[in-house]
């Protein structure tokens, strides 16, 4: 017997339910994007990850559609200077916040579609190791940083 479709779109429907409400457990807060100076190719986004749940949540992933590639990064001391390097995963460990933050853990959006501004903001979908995605905007901030080497 062929498959009822409005079954069908009942159960898609509940799976997307289910999925979001899971990636409830982790709140998103104070996200933003850096703005670069002109002819810079890439860009970061920073904010802080609270996990409610009772186990590790994991971000393995993000898109955005404001850059061709959008990766997990850290900055590691290498031979005594800060280079930056990309990472599979970001842990959230049970009842704690993570802190993405410059200098540290955060999302790189590389090659730029167009200049970030101050007061400008980009959609963002977090990845979550549970298959679970989350929509964030974050509005984009001038932010001062010390020098570092990429």
């Amino acid at each position: 017997m062929p498959a009822n479709p409005s079954r069908l779109l009942a159960a898609a429907l509940l799976t997307a339910v289910s999925l979001a409400a899971q990636s409830a457990d982790v709140s998103i807060g104070d996200p933003y994007a850096r703005t670069m100076p002109p002819g810079q190719p890439n860009s970061a986004v920073f904010m802080s990850m609270d996990n409610r749940s009772g186990q590790t949540q994991a971000l393995v992933g993000a898109e955005s559609g404001a850059s061709e590639i959008v990766e997990l990064h850290t900055h590691a001391e290498e031979g005594g200077m800060m280079r930056m390097r990309r990472i599979e995963k970001i842990e959230v460990p049970a009842g704690e916040t993570v802190t993405l933050k410059p200098g540290g853990l955060h999302v790189m959006l590389i090659g730029l579609k167009q200049p970030l501004e101050p007061g400008d903001a980009i959609d963002l979908t977090l990845v979550f190791d549970d298959g679970s995605r989350m929509p964030v905007q974050a509005p984009v901030r001038r932010i001062e940083m010390q020098r570092m080497n990429h």
